[in-house]
């Protein structure tokens, strides 16, 4: 029954449509033009909420066989954070499963401290999960969007403060912010210079987790050039790295 509840606060509060930009609805044309600052600044106002001092927004690679969490960004941008390596490496598969079936939360305390876990134990409708990031304490939220879009807003942080009645509209506020960011495609398809075949297919094979050795192998090319075709494709999507790239490659559904 106590589930039940919680599934049902859940679903109401998704569909109220609450939204970290402003009041307007989910279906607001404002979130056409909503950029990538604009989104880390709003995920800043969550992570604040909940004094989590870190926090970082991922999308599901397209790969069944190499399951993986691609940055979009997180409290460091334009750089990435050293968590944010760990989450959208190996340690990462078993949350993109878990992402692409369900929307329950995540939780983990790997900070060694005993009381650390008391902030998220006590939850309803979220579960304990091993670590994205060795050291951390933090909360996962499962988004999913449009065309059939996942991903992950990410919390980190020792001192994180969540009540259970607080614990739906953060998700809720996560669902907007994903959505948002996954609906620049109207914004950005028009300034986008033309990406060439090659460049688009040295994306995929880093969307599913492929260095560029292994890239310059599968498509035999010289490590130099797999680089390159990277590079033109990280210039031509206004990327500030490959990782964005790659995430705005599949926001714009370029690969999949």
């Amino acid at each position: 029954m106590k589930h039940a509840h919680v599934k049902e606060a859940a679903e109401a509060l998704f569909n109220e449509q609450r939204n970290p930009f402003g009041a307007f609805s989910l279906g607001s044309e404002t979130h056409h033009a909503v950029t990538i600052p604009d989104a880390v600044r709003r995920c800043r106002w969550i992570a604040v909420d909940i004094n989590a001092s870190a926090f970082g927004l991922f999308f599901v690679s397209p790969s069944a066989e190499r399951a993986r969490l691609v940055p979009c960004f997180d409290s460091d941008y334009p750089s990435t954070a050293v968590a944010t390596k760990f989450i959208s490496g190996a340690n990462g598969e078993e949350m993109v499963r878990h992402t692409r079936i369900s929307t329950a939360p995540r939780w983990w305390a790997d900070n060694g401290i005993a009381s650390s876990q008391e902030t998220f134990k006590d939850l309803a409708w979220s579960e304990r999960t091993a670590p994205l990031a060795p050291g951390t304490n933090g909360i996962a939220f499962p988004v999913h969007a449009d065309r059939g879009q996942c991903g992950l807003v990410v919390f980190l942080g020792s001192e994180i403060a969540l009540p259970q009645d607080a614990l739906y509209e953060i998700h809720a506020r996560s669902f907007t912010l994903f959505a948002a960011v996954a609906r620049m495609r109207p914004s950005d398809a028009g300034r986008m210079r033309s990406i060439s075949k090659r460049e688009l297919e040295c994306l995929k094979l880093t969307a599913n987790g492929n260095t560029s050795e292994e890239i310059a192998k599968l498509l035999k090319l010289s490590v130099h050039t797999a680089n390159q075709y990277l590079t033109q494709s990280t210039q031509k999507l206004n990327a500030v790295n490959r990782n964005q790239a790659v995430a705005k490659a599949l926001r714009l559904g370029l690969i999949e």
